[in-house]
């Protein structure tokens, strides 16, 4: 896999490396018979068969030896059992029971010299709010299809220790996430997530490295924590640009009228910015967002009246 851009990365890709505890097709498969467990698209369980999908993973990271690294959704392992020998420690978030009981078996099985590496937490991505232990520093994993843009800002926002990661989404979530102003699928995930780090793909997945195989393709995002680039109230923010793309055809003057109290507030509010309200949300930036959510509180207030 290339360290950016689209390549795509598919079975076979690369050296394989013996005696490195990653499992493939076989081993994948013979887990999730042991534990009599049939991969359910509920909790968008498609796990990577391929260990050379894992080793260019990993190296597509930029992960060292302090790196504390969350995974969500480990699955049976095939992942962690390529992180543990590269990191600190692996905090591998899982949602279903069965599975997070059942993978420091599985490491100590096949990484039985990095078992103390690895710490497991059985819950719930979208309600996590802390890890236990170091603070995290990066974040590496296959995110469940359906829950993907919700769980990643849930972690940027409550573990703000993570500074960098790379997560593989579906394709099309992936150019979401890093689609810059003007674009067609320019949205709501890309501004809130340009709130927290600088986005960027880092190459195309094909679907047969996963079982079951999914029926479209996947992508990987690389990502770098930055300051958030404005001072305004994330929440604040974030309820302009949820009204914004709400009606995404309707200029910006019409969709955000219910955010603002009606459409002629909207147009006060929206020429204190110093932005057009013809404009629409998909042609705005993040520091625009920022300066509406700012100029709110200005014309609640009654305070003069914005040139034309």
């Amino acid at each position: 896999m290339p360290e950016s851009g689209d390549g795509l990365i598919g079975p076979g890709d690369g050296l394989i490396g013996p005696g490195d505890g990653l499992i493939g097709p076989a081993e994948v498969r013979a887990i999730a018979a042991r534990l009599g467990l049939r991969p359910t698209k509920a909790l968008g369980q498609n796990f990577v068969i391929d260990p050379n999908t894992v080793r260019r993973i990993v190296r597509v990271a930029a992960l060292g030896p302090d790196d504390v690294v969350v995974e969500i959704g480990p699955g049976v392992g095939s992942l962690t059992l390529g992180l543990l020998p590269v990191v600190q420690r692996v905090v591998a978030v899982e949602v279903d029971p069965t599975l997070a009981a059942a993978l420091p078996e599985t490491v100590a099985a096949r990484l039985p010299a990095y078992r103390d590496r690895l710490q497991v937490i059985a819950a719930d991505a979208l309600a996590l709010t802390g890890v236990p232990g170091a603070p995290p520093t990066a974040v590496v994993a296959n995110l469940p299809y359906n829950i993907a843009v919700p769980v990643l800002l849930r972690v940027l926002e409550h573990l703000p220790t993570i500074t960098h990661g790379l997560v593989m989404v579906q394709a099309e979530v992936a150019e979401r996430l890093c689609a810059p102003p003007g674009r067609r699928v320019y949205g709501v995930p890309s501004v809130k997530a340009a709130w927290y780090a600088e986005m960027r793909r880092a190459g195309s997945v094909s679907r047969t490295v996963f079982w079951p195989a999914p029926r479209v393709g996947s992508g990987l995002v690389a990502f770098s924590r930055r300051p958030p680039p404005t001072d305004a109230d994330r929440r604040a923010v974030f309820a302009v640009v949820d009204a914004a793309f709400a009606q995404r055809r309707k200029t910006l003057r019409a969709a955000l009228a219910g955010w603002a109290g009606g459409a002629a507030e909207a147009e006060w509010v929206l020429r204190a910015a110093g932005v057009d309200p013809g404009a629409r949300g998909e042609s705005l930036a993040l520091a625009n967002f920022a300066r509406i959510a700012a100029a709110r509180p200005a014309a609640t207030e009654g305070r003069g009246t914005p040139s034309r």
